[in-house]
């Protein structure tokens, strides 16, 4: 079975390029995408998805607001935060939000991957 990833991000080319990341790996299967924390919180609470990568920026309701939200009504949801910058994340204040770990948007997308997989099936992935 897949795991199925929601990714939220108000870039259209990046959930495009995210989409195209994921769904070329076999053990992944984007479930819906969102553009806002709002949508993204309404998405996961119909589809209970197993991971959710959040961009750190989105109108409506960013991503540490939709991460408390998520932690809500998805809570056995891994959360991954997309930063454009390591300055926009603190980390710290990003764990104790429930955010699993924090990707910077300026990595490869098998960092990405590697951190989803490392999170979902333990340290040997």
């Amino acid at each position: 079975m897949r795991t199925t990833v929601l990714i939220a991000d108000d870039n259209a080319f990046v959930h495009a390029t995210l989409y195209e990341f994921f769904e070329r790996e076999a053990d992944f299967q984007v479930c819906a995408m969102a553009e806002n924390g709002r949508q993204a919180v309404e998405t996961a609470s119909r589809l209970h998805p197993d991971l959710i990568v959040l961009d750190r920026s989105m109108p409506v309701m960013s991503g540490p607001d939709a991460a408390r939200a998520l932690r809500e009504v998805v809570p056995e949801a891994v959360l991954i935060m997309d930063c454009a910058t390591p300055e926009e994340c603190s980390e710290v204040a990003l764990k104790s939000l429930g955010i699993s770990a924090i990707v910077s948007k300026s990595e490869s997308a098998s960092v990405l991957i590697d951190t989803c997989r490392s999170l979902l099936y333990g340290k040997a992935a």
